[in-house]
């Protein structure tokens, strides 16, 4: 018998603006080719930076906890910022993932800012927060490659979401936008 898995996950991320994500999209089925992956690539629409994992549930999340989310989140004050990714590379978990040198540390900065107003009783503190590592995942796959330098992607982070994961539905609900001043 095996374990019930969790159907749905809350989650804060900056997402890519919709041009941007097509080019991520294409860049990751290149390098999926060239290394001879054979994992699924995310969508373009479902492409994103997860800042703060709230958790994972077997129901959808209460209205009162998105508000209060939502809430939280909104003391942050931040202004836009420049993302920059200019490696691919695989985790260890079979993650195959874009990442970046100086280009993430807006995201740092946003994540550990987001970490000061969501860090309350009540809400999930995720394991390895001190470990953060601003990555957007391509697709998964057990095979390894190792860093490679790639042309790099840019954009311009104007805001961060509170997104509702129906997992292993390929769907994600955006459930609050908060800008970036």
């Amino acid at each position: 018998m095996t374990a019930a898995r969790p159907t749905d996950r809350l989650f804060f991320a900056v997402l890519p603006d919709p041009a941007t994500a097509v080019r991520i999209a294409t860049l990751g089925e290149t390098l999926r080719q060239e290394h001879g992956l054979g994992g699924k690539p995310i969508l373009p629409q479902h492409l994103h930076i997860t800042l703060w994992h709230v958790g994972d549930a077997f129901w959808p999340p209460a209205n009162e906890l998105i508000a209060k989310l939502i809430r939280r989140a909104a003391y942050v004050e931040m202004p836009s910022f420049r993302i920059a990714f200019d490696h691919a590379m695989s985790f260890r978990n079979g993650a195959f993932v874009l990442g970046g040198e100086e280009g993430i540390a807006g995201l740092e900065m946003l994540h550990a800012r987001l970490r000061a107003v969501l860090t309350i009783p009540g809400l999930r503190r995720p394991v390895g927060v001190s470990g953060f590592t601003p990555h957007m995942t391509l697709l998964r796959d057990p095979m390894h490659v190792p860093l490679q330098p790639i042309e790099p992607i840019v954009w311009t982070a104007r805001k961060f979401v509170l997104v509702h994961s129906l997992l292993g539905r390929t769907t994600h609900r955006h459930l609050g936008h908060l800008p970036l001043a």
